[in-house]
């Protein structure tokens, strides 16, 4: 296509032309186009000129038509849906739960999931594709599809499976425990990982619920590639009623306000910050909504004198992945004293090779840091609290290079010396959300105490997302596990942030989960515990109170 003849066309032609994705909004198993429309930059465009190309971005959005041919910077566009829009997505939600629920759990968990485990498996380098689009380290890109491939793996569907219905003979009676659906949820996933926290919300599905899911405006492709061309078709594959998967792109704060009025909601899936779900959690309470939190984490890895000091090492370095804006990443680090020295140098070592990049390139597990200055107002609290700079500190270019203007920040490991007034440093207390460690080092005691404070600072942390130890005594271990109360998941000389079969992905306690916060099976969280009881033949009812419950027969 000549220049001339492109700049004759709208330029959505021109982007549809050259490759671009588009969806509409998802409304009862149908398409519906907006008028309004997000459109999606390429994360690598982002690096090479974030001016030009949001400049782009921001006049097509406010309807300018160009003259002359498009960059192909925009990789996508979204349907931005209008009010009535996601009604009618909730509406067809309401109108399709009550079908869906009573579908056989073998259609609606067995069958579905393991469609969507092939469809996944089979368009994986797509999926990756899209994540390093919105500007996913093609690294963190393959991790997050492991987890998507490992939660949804035959042993996890036989234990939801089983955690869904258990059944029993009593006499002549068929007795049943079994989970049933709430109805109508609904899922607010959070910027930095919407398509992975988009899919964690299909397992409502799995339930007998319907889902609708908010797009996030800074990031809708993910959340619509994955619902509309994994998830839809598998639910159409299998006789899902139209409604069961709804998907909407909008502002945060007007569609939550909707889904707290409709008469049609039951539960609500809140990803954010810890300050603002609480207050949502409130919000849904009083609006009768069972409110599901996802909110911050400040989880802590324990290394033990005995530990694999490089194995630790490489697992806390997981805690500069993605800049460190993950939410179950190390956060703190809370050391043996007879450790303490090889771990903080491993450590150093280990985090120095840890560097910048392209999202697309290999090896690259960095992501821009646009907004730093929180960054260095954490980094100069820790050490006006005595806390020693052990490696990182600094802002850097695409290159590495040290740069005060720089997007990129260095993995900062921080040495807190002293556990019992660790509290005091911001970056032990809360959450940072970017690439500062904080290694705690406990005064020196006895092992026994040690290990008792260990424990009480892990259960007296505000936040509780994961935890990990590092430890071989199996004594140590056992005493840990044991005691250790607080979190959604706890793991042993293991990788803090893999996945495995079995265990949840998602959920916390404290200001991690809200006050009804628990590791999050949404298959359980989205549904209610029913007991059944079933004589085929009858039974005489004053039997059954006063005497045997024997057979009316």
């Amino acid at each position: 296509m000549s220049a001339k003849s492109r700049a004759l066309l709208h330029p959505d032609d021109v982007l549809l032309a050259q490759g671009a994705r588009s969806y509409g909004s998802y409304v009862a198993g149908k398409s519906v186009p907006g008028e309004e429309w997000v459109y999606v930059v390429d994360s690598a465009a982002l690096l090479d000129d974030a001016f030009t190309s949001l400049t782009l971005k921001r006049k097509l959005e406010k309807g300018w038509t160009p003259i002359g041919p498009l960059p192909g910077s925009i990789v996508a566009r979204v349907a931005k849906a209008s009010a009535d829009t996601v009604e009618e997505a909730l509406e067809a939600a309401a109108g399709a739960a009550a079908e869906w629920g009573a579908t056989p759990l073998d259609v609606r968990l067995d069958q579905v999931c393991s469609l969507l485990r092939e469809r996944i498996a089979e368009r994986t380098g797509e999926i990756i594709e899209v994540l390093v689009q919105e500007g996913h380290p093609l690294a963190l890109a393959r991790w997050e599809v492991s987890g998507m491939l490992q939660c949804w793996s035959p042993e996890s569907i036989g234990f939801y499976h089983s955690q869904m219905i258990q059944e029993f003979r009593h006499g002549v009676r068929e007795i049943s425990v079994r989970r049933r659906p709430d109805g109508v949820v609904c899922l607010n996933p959070p910027q930095n990982a919407p398509m992975a926290s988009a899919l964690l919300g299909v397992y409502s599905i799995f339930a007998g619920n319907a889902l609708v899911v908010r797009a996030p405006r800074s990031g809708p492709l993910g959340v619509m590639y994955a619902l509309q061309e994994l998830v839809a078709p598998v639910l159409d594959e299998v006789g899902a009623p139209p409604g069961t998967l709804g998907v909407v792109c909008g502002d945060p704060g007007p569609m939550l306000n909707s889904w707290l009025a409709s008469e049609h909601v039951d539960d609500i899936m809140y990803f954010g910050s810890s300050e603002s779900g609480i207050r949502f959690q409130e919000r849904c309470i009083a609006a009768g909504k069972k409110p599901i939190l996802e909110l911050a984490g400040n989880d802590i890895v324990t290394v033990w004198k005995d530990a694999d000091v490089e194995l630790a090492a490489e697992a806390l370095t997981e805690g500069f992945y993605g800049s460190g804006q993950l939410c179950m990443i190390p956060n703190q680090v809370v050391a043996h004293p007879d450790v303490a020295d090889r771990l903080v140098a491993e450590l150093a070592r280990q985090a120095r090779r840890i560097r910048p990049g392209r999202a697309g390139d290999e090896g690259v597990l960095l992501t821009p840091v646009l907004r730093n200055e929180k960054f260095f107002e954490c980094l100069d609290d820790a050490l006006a609290h005595g806390a020693e700079l052990v490696c990182g500190g600094h802002a850097m270019q695409l290159d590495g290079t040290r740069d005060a203007n720089g997007i990129f920040l260095e993995p900062t490991v921080v040495r807190v010396n002293g556990l019992t007034q660790a509290r005091r440093v911001q970056a032990v207390r809360h959450e940072t959300f970017f690439p500062l460690l904080p290694v705690v080092v406990a005064e020196q005691a006895e092992d026994d105490e040690l290990l008792t404070s260990f424990i009480d600072f892990v259960n007296t942390n505000w936040y509780g997302l994961r935890n990990s130890l590092w430890a071989k005594d199996r004594a140590v271990v056992d005493r840990f596990v044991a005691r250790v109360t607080e979190g959604g998941l706890l793991k042993v000389n293991d990788s803090h942030i893999g996945f495995l079969p079995y265990l949840p992905s998602h959920g916390g306690t404290g200001l991690t989960g809200g006050v009804f916060g628990e590791a999050n099976y949404p298959m359980l969280r989205t549904t209610h515990v029913q007991g059944v009881s079933v004589a085929p033949g009858g039974i005489r009812p004053r039997d059954a109170v006063f005497g045997t419950g024997s057979s009316a027969a």
